[in-house]
């Protein structure tokens, strides 16, 4: 099925190379919009399946723009932007990828690779694991603990972080699973998620961290949701709305991954044509 996209960009010569590059890639274009207000007319009249999006344009801007034509039937959102202050919002928008001028056609195309994903609204379990423990490279995190302090029965532990098989939020407590053992930190899932090495602990649920090193697979269930199997044999529910915030996660840190340093990444050369 031929993917169809509205281009909202405000230069003549960006949305000529964004069109160009969506040709290359099997993609029908049905309008070139100069403004926010077009856009919105645009995605009303056509429903396409993805919408390539600047974010500063004349009167109604892209945030404005997705204010309007939010719901289900909306399309997949690529920002293509020169500004990278609005990236955040943008994710919190449920933006597929946020593309930052200048960009070639390699990293157009990974973006409309994961477009492709959202429309299908599945992803391979296998080749989700792959990305995980492949694209999930070292990423220092300042002040990132080796080591928990927990204390039960009158006793004070040194628990090794890597030891922790899996998190589990309960009100302001953690429960943190080390094989057959639970032992209780009193600290949110927030607090200690923003200390954890994202190369080894990955947030799953609003409830559940788990260890990258403890996933044995993934299992679909349904609706964009998967059960994550430990090693163990133990299944976590990784919800649809953190599965969206893990490719986002992958975006950031795997964009450098080179094949010499990942084992199952392969890449593919692509022409590095530049959007100026």
């Amino acid at each position: 099925m031929t993917i169809r996209a509205i281009i909202a960009e405000d230069e003549l010569l960006a949305r000529q190379a964004i069109s160009a590059m969506a040709g290359a890639c099997g993609i029908q274009v049905l309008a070139e919009c100069k403004d926010g207000a077009e856009a919105i007319q645009s995605v009303q009249a056509f429903r396409p399946d993805i919408l390539f999006l600047d974010v500063e344009m004349p009167g109604i801007d892209g945030l404005g723009v997705l204010r309007e034509i939010s719901g289900e039937s909306a399309p997949a959102i690529i920002f293509t932007t020169a500004y990278d202050r609005y990236a955040v919002l943008a994710f919190e928008h449920n933006a597929v990828d946020y593309l930052l001028k200048p960009f070639d056609e390699e990293r157009f195309r990974k973006a409309v690779n994961r477009a492709q994903l959202r429309l299908a609204n599945r992803l391979n379990p296998a080749d989700l694991i792959t990305r995980i423990a492949g694209a999930l490279q070292a990423h220092h995190v300042p002040n990132s603990p080796q080591r928990l302090v927990v204390r039960s029965r009158g006793k004070v532990e040194l628990l090794r972080v890597e030891q922790v098989d899996w998190i589990e939020a309960q009100h302001n407590y953690l429960r943190l699973h080390v094989g057959n053992d639970v032992h209780l930190l009193r600290q949110t899932i927030g607090e200690i998620e923003s200390r954890l090495q994202p190369d080894k602990f990955l947030r799953i649920h609003r409830s559940l961290i788990v260890n990258v090193d403890r996933i044995r697979h993934l299992q679909a269930c349904g609706y964009g949701e998967y059960l994550v199997v430990l090693q163990n044999g133990k299944s976590l529910s990784l919800s649809r709305g953190y599965r969206d915030r893990l490719d986002h996660l992958l975006k950031t840190i795997a964009e450098s991954t080179s094949p010499s340093s990942v084992d199952r990444v392969s890449t593919a050369g692509v022409s590095q044509q530049k959007l100026s």
